[in-house]
């Protein structure tokens, strides 16, 4: 059985930093990619970053040099380190693994999700 195991959220405050890690079990870890997702209220869900089997990474303009994704294959974990984080990085964060990886920011491409963590941001 596949899982996801999204752990990190919280609240903090502007400027501050926090960060994710999503356990994975189930499946072959290191031969899919995986990324993290978002989705703010009243707003669609959408790819953050994303790490691929030989470790390059795809991040949006909006959390460029604030956020860092990685991987350790050998534990079957992904991680999202936030830094300097704003209100507008508010949002429930997924964690997901797509085998294709084509298009690893698209939500039709995953795979499989986590259940989600939830990142507060206040002013």
């Amino acid at each position: 059985q596949v899982q996801l195991v999204e752990s990190g959220g919280g609240s903090v405050q502007a400027g501050g930093s926090l960060r994710l890690s999503c356990a994975a079990s189930g499946y072959t870890f290191e031969a899919y990619c995986a990324g993290w997702f978002r989705q703010a209220p009243g707003k669609e869900r959408e790819g953050v970053a994303v790490m691929d089997r030989a470790t390059r990474t795809i991040t949006i303009d909006s959390v460029k040099g604030r956020f860092t994704i990685s991987r350790d294959n050998a534990k079957n974990t992904l991680y999202l380190q936030m830094n300097s984080l704003k209100p507008e990085d508010t949002a429930m964060y997924y964690c997901a693994a797509n085998f294709m990886c084509r298009r690893p920011l698209a939500e039709y491409e995953v795979d499989y999700w986590g259940q989600g963590t939830q990142v507060t941001v206040s002013s």
